[in-house]
């Protein structure tokens, strides 16, 4: 076989840029929901078999997330027995099957427009298999990314598919806002504790007909994505994992140059001469770590903003929030932008602590505003835009890093699936709580309680994800995946 003898950064380039497509169905998956959730709420409040209460409507707006754990679960089963490419082409399948049931959930079954409980399980039966494309795609992409990837581009790399998720949400967020168009949401008036009904004056489009559009606009870049993934090669760690060292070795020829390659694929098998090690092979340390660093993003509270912001912005009375959720979108891809460019220079863990530091103003700056009565509505949507500016810049995309680089080779797998597994959870758990704590009365504050209850508790949570992240994170910056594996092997033997 002829091996190229020069690497190519535009073949490189060219299969990273398929791989965070996976990352941009993430974003636009998850973030759809923010647009979509007030016709959805609407429209199932018209039942006449169950009452659809506001625990119901939390679980059902956050009901993909379900998938999202079981497909980050079975991730690391898909990774190592179908491999990173064939996974990826699975998860784009269930993201498209689930744009397409997500618009039209009563297919075969049901009379259309007709909301009742059986219904209301079958949407949501398409959101977990959407769910479960995503937590595929959100472990498999970033560990494609990081073991096609030289070292000293890695997390640049990676960092791209946390772009491509703030990308792919704030392309839902323009595509939700170009849907409802002159159209409005609805008007939902509360009639008891969690009792809500549908106002008289609401847009009748937008609880029949809007938010299906929004869903099933998901179904193009699914398509799409699921036919390029077909044309990329297969990751070369994994081909050389599987024995097929010639595949690999062309793999790394077409990306480092012939000689390179075969230094790379020395140092690959020199630490897969063991192909089931353990989990626990390297010690508990290892798994602890990247566990937290995905309880830690999730815990700290941005997808509440995310999937509730313009719920949020509405009750900030600052104008239209759809616009203002869109440019909350712009302002989120600016700094990611500042975290792709700035990861191989400034390292993992500054960016993390100087992030979550960020963060904590943001928060108890929103909480803060609702302690004061008269305080301008600016303040806290600054806030807002602060705390989620800081996220994306530090936890949204170093984490994602730092899961795909932080693990040995022979144990990668499993690893990541574990550890994005717990992110998924928090995701579910931050989620689903998020409407319920954010109504909260108390201290005769109304529902403002709740608002500043909410956003204390990210905060606090917050600092102490700095603590963590400066003591107990190591630094990866520079390393390749092969130091990895020496490094928590000598952790191990001093502890």
């Amino acid at each position: 076989m002829n091996y190229p003898q020069k690497g190519s950064r535009l073949y490189l380039f060219s299969i990273v840029l398929v791989a965070v497509l996976g990352g941009l169905l993430f974003g636009y998956d998850t973030a759809v929901i923010s647009g979509a959730e007030k016709g959805l709420q609407a429209f199932f409040l018209g039942a006449k078999d169950f009452v659809y209460t506001d625990t119901i409507h939390g679980i059902t707006s956050s009901s993909a997330l379900l998938g999202c754990i079981i497909g980050a679960a079975i991730s690391g089963f898909f990774a190592s027995y179908f491999g990173r490419k064939r996974s990826l082409a699975i998860a784009g399948i269930f993201f498209f099957l689930s744009a397409l049931g997500s618009y039209y959930p009563e297919f075969m079954f049901f009379d259309y427009g007709t909301p009742t409980k059986s219904l209301l399980f079958a949407f949501n039966f398409y959101r977990i298999l959407g769910g479960v494309g995503v937590g595929l795609a959100s472990a498999i992409c970033p560990m494609y990314i990081a073991e096609v990837a030289p070292s000293n581009l890695r997390g640049t790399l990676v960092s791209w598919n946390q772009f491509a998720i703030i990308f792919g949400q704030l392309v839902v967020y323009f595509v939700n806002f170009l849907i409802l168009g002159e159209h409005t949401q609805p008007v939902i008036e509360k009639i008891g504790e969690t009792l809500y009904r549908v106002s008289a004056e609401s847009d009748v489009w937008t609880i029949q007909t809007g938010w299906r559009y929004m869903f099933g606009s998901e179904a193009i870049v699914a398509g799409l994505f699921t036919v390029l993934v077909c044309l990329v090669p297969e990751s070369p760690r994994y081909l050389a994992l599987t024995g097929r060292d010639e595949k690999a070795l062309g793999v790394l020829s077409h990306i480092n140059g012939y000689d390179k390659a075969r230094e790379i694929l020395a140092q690959i098998k020199s630490t897969v001469e063991v192909k089931s090690e353990k989990l626990f092979s390297f010690g508990i340390m290892v798994i602890f770590v990247g566990v937290m660093l995905s309880v830690f993003q999730q815990a700290v509270g941005i997808n509440a903003v995310l999937y509730y912001a313009p719920r949020i912005f509405e009750s900030m009375n600052m104008g239209n929030p759809m616009m203002q959720t869109v440019i909350m979108g712009i302002v989120n891809i600016t700094f990611t932008l500042v975290a792709v460019f700035s990861v191989e220079k400034l390292g993992r863990k500054p960016l993390l602590i100087w992030g979550s530091l960020g963060m904590a103003i943001g928060a108890f700056g929103v909480a803060v505003s609702n302690l004061v009565d008269g305080i301008a509505p600016i303040i806290p949507v600054v806030s807002i835009m602060v705390y989620s500016a800081s996220f994306m810049f530090s936890w949204g995309p170093i984490c994602w890093v730092l899961i795909a680089e932080i693990f040995p080779n022979t144990i990668r797998s499993q690893a990541v699936a574990i550890a994005v597994a717990f992110q998924w959870i928090f995701n579910f758990i931050v989620s689903s709580t998020f409407v319920p704590m954010y109504n909260m009365h108390g201290l005769g504050m109304g529902d403002k309680f709740g608002h500043m209850f909410a956003y204390a508790l990210y905060g606090i949570i917050c600092v102490i994800a700095a603590w963590f992240v400066a003591s107990l994170v190591p630094e990866t910056k520079g390393k390749t995946l092969e130091d990895m594996t020496n490094l928590w092997r000598n952790r191990n033997k001093k502890s």
